[in-house]
């Protein structure tokens, strides 16, 4: 039997919505008649791709009927794409226009990764009577969460630009490394040789807050059953153990709290890969995902019996592997502090920066020169389809303005499960300043691998709101949140935490004036003398979700 045997395409379809907009659809259906379950994915990546026919002949094949879908104005669909602006009314009016069709038993479930995990949200907090269940892979979260700068990152031009058209761009035509460099940032699509005004509306001046296209504020209207996937590595991972507990903890009912399962593996924003970038993660690392999700499916689109969850919770250890846990954060994870101290400076991996179990006696600090113009570089590829991995920041720890504070070699394995945080104690002669942690598993050879960061900027220190500039030379308190990390470190290596003012070009540098982040030009910038207090009334720490072990 071919694969075109086992399902039945419907082509080319226009799906009709409330203002006369028609959105263009492929509809792959098991072979002969009768209705189905109907899984939905509306993408502004087209619906016509490999990619897409692979999943379509999956689902049909399992006895479904999927329906792919361009967002508005994106590949065959009429209309303007304006990203996530009109995601929740077309969701769900794609949602019960298929309940509505012969094919269909009315019974629908949604899929989609990235863009098309974040409009799930959008469309089911429409509450359409119809929808049954979701599958959300790695969704963005509300404004501001991933990236606190008041501003929007000099990487996200490239998918501004990929979705700029009807077809998505080549983004290989641009050197992209080059344009990141580019100031004022609101001025960066010029580089391009065409002006945005996507970009522009970006940067426009304004204070940063609630979005209209934001959902994790309102998740708990919502009574579905969800997967969540993500990986330790995915660019957005905050959102998805976010929106896992927010929906275990207040869903609409208890059936829904009690259905939310959870994913995480070994990987980037695109999920299911053993490798990422030299790494290495094993073949454990690769999973039957369609069959989960087919699982997950049966149970609450077909009413089949118990999906094959023994637990709410799969991860992926990284040292270790698959391991299921019963929530998210898990049972028996205890916050540690890690205390930052140094005797003559933590200036680079050549200085003397620790850290300490416990708080040192006395009073100190680390003072290093924060350049804007010469940023701390974070690596990653250049294109947005995967910001940073599992990286080796050896190269980077050499600089003078990277703090680096190192624990003794472990004397046994120990576990990471859970969030992470930094606070830390900083001054500096600006009125505004970024402060950037990052956590690193340091091997035995000196290879400094990075396994998560977090960052905040000075003015939003108080949450993303009216800004509060600092006073200069008056130390203030930065709370960092280093999202999730799930790790077990192996005796003989040390755990590392680097601190800095930059993480360029995953973040807009901050040019240290106060002034507006996206029109301030190159010659504007200040150098930030900054200081980092440890010790006596000023414990600047990291707080690590030990699983098992002792630091």
């Amino acid at each position: 039997m071919t694969e075109m045997n086992t399902f039945r395409p419907l082509l080319g379809l226009k799906i009709p919505m409330r203002d006369g907009v028609g959105l263009a659809a492929d509809i792959y259906l098991p072979p002969g008649d009768g209705a189905h379950p109907a899984v939905v994915l509306r993408t502004p990546y087209l619906r016509t791709t490999p990619q897409v026919a692979a999943a379509g002949a999956f689902w049909a094949r399992s006895d479904y009927a999927f329906v792919a879908v361009d967002v508005r104005g994106r590949g065959d669909s009429d209309g303007e794409f304006r990203p996530y602006r009109s995601e929740g009314e077309d969701g769900f009016d794609t949602i019960e226009w298929c309940a509505t069709q012969a094919f269909c038993t009315g019974a629908v479930g949604s899929l989609g990764a990235s863009y098309s995990g974040k409009v799930q949200w959008q469309a089911a907090l429409q509450r359409p009577p119809h929808l049954r269940a979701m599958i959300s892979i790695v969704p963005p979260s509300d404004a501001h969460v991933e990236s606190p700068t008041g501003a929007p990152s000099p990487m996200s031009l490239c998918w501004v630009h990929l979705v700029s058209g009807r077809l998505t761009q080549n983004l290989d035509l641009v050197n992209w490394a080059e344009v990141y460099k580019h100031l004022p940032l609101a001025e960066m699509d010029q580089e391009l040789g065409t002006a945005s005004p996507r970009w522009q509306a970006a940067c426009a001046p304004g204070t940063p807050g609630p979005s209209a296209t934001d959902y994790q504020r309102r998740i708990s209207e919502l009574d579905l059953p969800v997967l969540h996937v993500s990986g330790w590595y995915d660019d957005e991972q905050v959102g998805t153990p976010l929106n896992y507990r927010l929906m275990r903890e207040g869903a609409g009912s208890e059936a829904a709290r009690e259905s939310q399962r959870l994913l995480i593996g070994p990987w980037g924003h695109n999920v299911n890969q053993q490798r990422l970038g030299s790494v290495d993660f094993g073949p454990a690392a690769v999973i039957d995902l369609n069959d989960l999700e087919r699982r997950f499916f049966d149970r609450h689109l077909k009413g089949e019996a118990e999906d094959g969850w023994v637990s709410p919770v799969r991860l992926f250890m990284i040292g270790d592997g698959w391991r299921k846990v019963d929530g998210w954060p898990p049972a028996g994870m205890t916050v540690q502090p890690m205390y930052l101290t140094s005797r003559k400076g933590a200036n680079s991996r050549f200085g003397d920066g620790r850290l300490a179990s416990t708080p040192g006696t006395d009073w100190g600090e680390d003072r290093y020169l924060a350049n804007p113009l010469d940023p701390v570089p974070f690596l990653t590829e250049p294109l947005s389809h995967q910001i940073g991995g599992a990286d080796d920041y050896q190269e980077v720890e050499k600089r003078q303005d990277v703090l680096v504070y190192t624990s003794a070699p472990l004397t046994a394995a120990v576990e990471l499960l859970g969030p992470v945080r930094v606070v830390v104690h900083i001054s500096s002669d600006t009125v505004d300043l970024d402060v950037m942690a990052k956590l690193l598993d340091l091997f035995p050879d000196g290879r400094a691998e990075r396994v998560v960061d977090g960052m905040v900027r000075g003015r939003y220190r108080q949450g993303m709101g009216p800004q509060a500039l600092l006073e200069p030379g008056r130390a203030v308190e930065f709370d960092i949140d280093l999202w999730n990390v799930g790790r077990r470190f192996a005796a003989g290596h040390a755990i590392r935490l680097e601190i800095a003012s930059s993480a360029f070009p995953k973040y807009p540098r901050n040019l240290h004036t106060g002034g507006d982040l996206a029109r301030e030009r190159a010659d504007q910038a200040i150098v930030a003398e900054v200081r980092l207090l440890h010790g006596a009334g000023h414990p600047s720490r990291i707080l690590l979700p030990v699983l098992s072990g002792h630091l």
